[in-house]
Order: C-alpha cells, then structure tokens, then sequence
C-alpha cells in the first residue's frame, strides 16, 4: 500500500480550502468551490493522486452548519472522512485572535497527521445515519416552535407592561381563554377603559403579536400531528412506547432522547451516556491539588438537558420512590444548592431511559407499534 493522502479541509458556504500532504511531506494548498461541481471534480482530483502509488485517502473538516452532506459525497466515493468536533478542538488565545482559512485548514491537517502516524485519537463526532437526521428536522423544529411561543408571549406580557395596562381580575391567571379574550379586545381598542390608554402603535405591536401567536400555535398542533406519526413509526415505537412509560416523561420527551442519542446502544455505559449529555461534573486535579468536582460540563445537546429538566421536575411530583428520596436528601445536606438536586435527578432520569431504550432498540428489520396495538 502506498503513502496515505491526508487532507485538513476548512469548509464554507461558497468555498472548500484543503492542505493535502502525502505523509511527512510537505503540504499544499488547493482551493474549490462549494457546489456539487467543484465537490465532484475534488473528489476525483483526490482519487486520481491516491491511484497513482495505491495510496488512500483521508480528509478531516470541523462540524458545521453544513451538516454532513459532504462526509456522505466522501464517503460514498471511497475516501475516509472524519468530522471533528469544535467544542473538542484546543485552541490558544494567539490562536483565536489570528484565525484564517489556511490556520483552520492546517489545524485538521495537524490533528490527522497525529492520528495516521502517531496513533492520536481524533476528536470526531458520532455521524447519525439518514434516518436519524431526518427525524431530527422534524423535533427540533417543533422545540424551535414552542421557543417561538414562549417569546412572543413574554413580549405581550412586556407590552402590556410598559403601557401601564393591567389584566381585569376577572380573567384570571396564566393564558386563560378569558384573558385571550381581553387581549383581543384590547388590540381592536374595544371597552371603555381600554379606549382612553390603548394608543394605536401600542394596539397594532399587540395585534400583530397575537397573530404571531395564533400562528406558532397552530403551527405547534400540526407538528404534533406529525410527531405521533414519527412515534408510531417501526423505528420508534417500541422505545417510544418503553419511555413513556416512565413517569414525567411524554411522546415529545422522548423522541428528542431518541432523536439525539441516534443510537443509544454506542454508550458503552452511564458514564459515558452522562459526558455525552454534559451532566457529568467538571474536574480539577494539578500536583497535590486533590480531583475537585465542579459544575457540569454543559457539553452535548442542549435540547436534551432541557427537556429532561422539565421531565425531572414531573418525574419528582409523580413518582415518590429513590429519585425523589435522593432528591431530597441532597437538598436536606445543601438547602442553597438545590440545582445539584435538580441535575442528580436528570442524570438518574436520564440512564433509566437510556436502559430502556437499549433493550428495545431496533437492530435489523420492522417492528409493528405497540402504540397504535394499545390505542
């Protein structure tokens, strides 16, 4: 086998810098266009010098926007491609402050030259299959949707706030029908107590708020729809099924576990499902400094810490075992600190899922939906 062709590739929206080297030898620059032309004449460029001495092929690129289309179009061609992770990439201040396209580019050539003639382990990521991404798309732009609507909701309450308007005791607390029904009326200027303080700037920013919100929510129940589809779907369902089944834990819930796990069986255990989820604790050791824990490290997906956060605190309400006991045993220990609490339980809550999910797991082949079986 000959010299092995490596490649540090700095990936834009319009442009693909890449520094090729064969081994040791000294490396060159080469620029390309981002579109499926100029990626279809590298890629043949690549493979035409790796033919020439039997050599192979292996390109490095940090994760981006661009998510994994040009992985797969390397991939697909025989060329061995590894995403590198950027929250794992070790950069000095000098570094920062003097980045270029070549730095970049020279940085993955660096890094995969460790890895091929050294035998460093590459900070790649786990790269989800077709399946996986798709799903994706489809939760995250329903977590996207309610973010929306929680926003457009704080402004209506921070309009109201700054023109000195109130709600009628009448309608109550929270977004009740009644108080929709205010804010409606209000925006046309309708009511005698609304017509001398609702001015016209003010009344069209809350008309066109509330449409805004009429929309998202609409929105919402649509995406709805089509997360009970994806719930129900073989891939899904059993897990899905074995999930919810925990308490403080729903349809949504549970496919953003799923959906950004991938596939839960690649943690080898708790400890490594925890660092992938960021709610394993920092680490401090140097000398005769002894290991000190500190806060999380927050890494990983930040959906996924989101949603188990609100299905802890469901998960403490209705379940009154260990999790709820070991809850308030570290809160007892630490009254000031109740978010140590809060996280202990997310992890706990979190490797039960994973267990869960790991033994139902689809391997090969269609499972039919234990969901739509028990509806």
């Amino acid at each position: 086998m000959g010299q092995r062709i490596m490649v540090g590739c700095d990936l834009h929206d319009r442009s693909i810098l890449l520094r090729v080297a064969r081994g040791r030898e000294a490396a060159r620059t080469v620029g390309v266009r981002n579109t499926a032309e100029g990626r279809r004449a590298m890629i043949e460029n690549l493979k035409a010098a790796a033919a020439t001495d039997a050599g192979q092929v292996i390109l490095a690129y940090e994760a981006s926007g661009q998510g994994f289309g040009l992985y797969d179009e390397l991939t697909a061609a025989g060329i061995e491609a590894h995403v590198l992770a950027p929250t794992k990439l070790v950069r000095s201040p000098k570094q920062r402050r003097n980045k270029t396209d070549i730095r970049d580019a020279n940085a993955m050539l660096d890094l995969l030259r460790a890895h091929v003639l050294a035998g460093n382990e590459l900070p790649d990521v786990w790269v989800p299959d077709f399946a996986t991404r798709d799903a994706r798309e489809l939760v995250r732009t329903r977590i996207d949707a309610a973010t929306k609507i929680t926003r457009l909701k704080t402004q209506v309450q921070c309009l109201l706030k700054r023109n000195r308007l109130e709600r009628p005791q009448a309608v109550g607390v929270g977004w009740t029908a009644a108080f929709r029904r205010w804010l409606a009326d209000l925006a046309k200027g309708d009511g005698d107590a609304t017509r001398a303080t609702a001015r016209p700037g003010m009344r069209a920013a809350l008309g066109s708020l509330l449409r805004q919100l009429a929309f998202c929510e609409q929105e919402t129940k649509q995406l709805d729809l089509e997360l009970v589809g994806l719930a129900h779907s073989p891939r899904y369902a059993r897990a899905v099924a074995a999930l919810v089944g925990l308490p403080g834990v729903g349809v949504l819930t549970a496919l953003v576990f799923l959906t950004e796990l991938g596939d839960p069986t690649r943690f080898a255990n708790r400890r490594a499902l925890g660092s992938y989820l960021g709610l394993a604790p920092t680490c401090f050791e140097s000398g005769e400094v002894n290991d000190r824990k500190g806060h999380i490290t927050s890494q990983g997906p930040s959906r996924v810490r989101r949603a188990l956060c609100q299905a802890a605190w469901a998960y403490m309400r209705l379940d009154a075992g260990v999790d709820a006991d070991a809850y308030a045993r570290i809160v007892e220990r630490n009254p000031k600190h109740k978010k140590i609490a809060v996280v202990a339980v997310m992890r706990r809550l979190a490797v039960k899922m994973w267990h869960r999910a790991c033994d139902v797991w689809p391997q090969n082949g269609e499972q039919r939906s234990p969901l739509a079986a028990s509806a």
